[in-house]
């Protein structure tokens, strides 16, 4: 297995501090955000230099009913070729539920979802990642998620669900311990047990981030400093084995380089305090072989996941998905006030995005944007990325009224005429598009 060291998230808003910091070994880079025909030029120099690069995906959806998309696929390839990356990384979760297989609406969920841990889910996603193996010129590892909810009827821990994928696929993980502390938190799971029943030795790396605690719930936020008891999880979890990689990951409200560097720091000595106790209890590799031996009775051998179970498994997903963003009923035994905390945070999630890939639009609508998006967000899916996602934004407060006449109804809707279209209008013909403008949306 590849080692890799001690890394760090390289995101855009970070990538010179990135470039200048001691001690970085190797990178990750979310994959979505990268063409592989027009490289950022800081990862570029960061290759140069001998710096790996990990291209992690967010939307492949391994978890999902249906089968993975062969674009999604094809593009995780050719980012993992042209980085010269040694593997790519996925989560273990769902994003999108319905369309044919269940002949329900196709949604999207704009953020990860967790699958239950019951054989049928276990049974399609251990399919899914060996089409995605297929696919793939290097290794593949899946991450386990931080989740705000349970399903019900679960049949297995997620250490029991992780090991059965791993023995059955020969796929790789890639352990979050703050996820771990997420679950910990959010569903009174035991991140000792967990990692007690790991196949330690299939671990890729290892992800370390921040969160926050509110109204009882842990928001895996990527957003604030690294708690301590994440950092215990990890020095438990080294104690047991020596991972290949440990990274930390840090998505928006960007620290001084010199806060990430303590932030590394604290990583390292937590990595090393493990290592100490792994030598001092000379844990070794007859321990480890049964790591996962609660796993009720090892694995169950199924070469393919059948329609019927994919279309069961479809359904689930799909109600679940329904009520957290379209409002409809919450299924049979989920919680509903639980679901009403990811259904807030879903909604939050996408205005913070749209805000990223739109920034005029909060520039338009001032301190309004973000309960504006929020309240449109709980009563309309996303049908087709973020991209889409903010101009039905746009349209819904132009058709709607909430936006009364003057300079911010006016800007918006010059801002929704320019990018409606295949590609943004000439502005020596705006008086001519308005025109057609406001015949679709009235003023």
């Amino acid at each position: 297995m590849t080692r890799l060291g001690t890394g760090i998230g390289w995101r855009p808003e970070i990538a010179d501090a990135v470039e200048r910091m001691p001690g970085i070994d190797w990178v990750e880079a979310v994959a979505e955000n990268i063409c592989p025909g027009h490289l950022p030029e800081s990862l570029v120099r960061l290759r140069e230099r001998g710096v790996t690069v990990v291209p992690h995906g967010v939307s492949l959806g391994l978890g999902g009913a249906d089968r993975p998309d062969e674009e999604r696929l094809t593009a995780l390839a050719e980012r993992a070729e042209a980085l010269g990356s040694p593997l790519v990384t996925e989560h273990i979760a769902f994003v999108r539920a319905g369309g044919p297989l269940t002949a329900t609406p196709r949604l999207e969920a704009g953020h990860l979802l967790p699958v239950p841990r019951t054989r049928d889910a276990l049974d399609v996603l251990c399919e899914n990642v060996r089409i995605a193996q297929e696919s793939l010129p290097v290794p593949l590892a899946v991450e386990n998620i931080a989740a705000l909810l349970a399903w019900p009827g679960e049949e297995m821990t997620e250490g029991q669900f992780l090991y059965e994928l791993a023995d059955r696929t020969g796929v790789r993980l890639l352990i979050d311990v703050a996820n771990l502390h997420t679950n910990h938190v959010n569903r009174g799971e035991d991140p000792a047990k967990a990692l007690a029943e790991l196949p330690l030795e299939a671990i890729a790396y290892v992800h370390v981030a921040g969160g926050l605690e509110r109204d009882g719930v842990w928001h895996d936020s990527h957003a604030h400093p690294v708690p301590r008891p994440v950092l215990d999880i990890l020095t438990d979890l080294t104690s047991r084995v020596a991972p290949p990689g440990v990274l930390l990951e840090r998505d928006e409200n960007f620290p001084e380089p010199a806060e990430l560097e303590r932030e590394l720091d604290a990583i390292r000595q937590a990595v090393e305090a493990g290592a100490r106790q792994r030598d001092a209890e000379q844990r070794g590799a007859s321990a480890r072989e049964t790591a996962g031996a609660g796993a009720d009775g090892g694995s169950e051998p199924s070469a393919v996941a059948g329609d019927a179970t994919r279309q069961r498994l479809g359904l689930a997903q799909a109600a679940l998905l329904s009520s957290l963003v379209a409002g409809t009923p919450v299924p049979e035994g989920f919680d509903r006030v639980r679901l009403g905390v990811q259904a807030r945070a879903l909604a939050a999630k996408r205005a913070d995005v749209v805000a990223k890939l739109a920034p005029e639009l909060p520039l338009i609508l001032g301190t309004g944007y973000r309960a504006a998006f929020v309240a449109y967000a709980q009563g309309h899916p996303m049908r087709g990325g973020y991209r889409q996602d903010a101009l039905d934004f746009a349209e819904r407060l132009l058709l709607g009224g909430q936006l009364a006449e003057g300079r911010a109804r006016r800007e918006l809707r010059r801002w929704w005429l320019d990018r409606s279209g295949p590609a943004p209008r000439p502005l020596s013909r705006l008086g001519r598009v308005g025109q057609v403008g406001r015949a679709l949306i009235g003023r």
